[in-house]
């Protein structure tokens, strides 16, 4: 994944991100009651969840390790390698989690969860950002 492909997918994340910041509503009951919304932050988050994936995979490659067999072992190595905190890769690997569920289960969502990853857990996949955007920043090769 070359530089400028890394670049556009921390783009996009910020796009998911804003697009879920600015459509979640002040409560559970709200987006309950709005089927359109829930599409938006529900699409939203899934990407972003998505992006991330791709991006720890792109990072653990670089580093010449075994692919992970599951996406949220992406996050495993990730901390055990160093590159993520065990809290950040727990919360990132509990995102694999949900989107799961909205990808196969959509039926079984629990809006309560979704109302509290878009309205106190954004800064997760921000602080993932940054670790990517870091690592790029201090020599990551995007085997260019």
């Amino acid at each position: 994944m070359a530089r400028d492909v890394v670049a556009r997918k921390l783009d996009s994340l910020q796009r998911c991100l804003q697009r879920v910041q600015d459509r979640v509503p002040a409560s559970v009951e709200a987006l309950q009651a709005d089927l359109d919304v829930q599409d938006v932050l529900t699409l939203n988050l899934t990407r972003a969840v998505q992006i991330c994936v791709d991006l720890a995979m792109h990072l653990l490659a670089t580093r010449d390790l075994p692919p992970p067999a599951t996406m949220g072992e992406a996050f495993d190595q990730m901390q055990q390698t160093g590159m993520l905190d065990a809290m950040l890769a727990r919360r990132m690997k509990q995102s694999v989690g949900f989107r799961n569920i909205a990808v196969h289960a959509y039926d079984s969502i629990d809006w309560h969860i979704v109302h509290a990853i878009a309205s106190r857990h954004l800064e997760d996949f921000r602080d993932f950002a940054r670790v990517i955007h870091t690592y790029m920043a201090e020599g990551g090769t995007g085997h260019e």
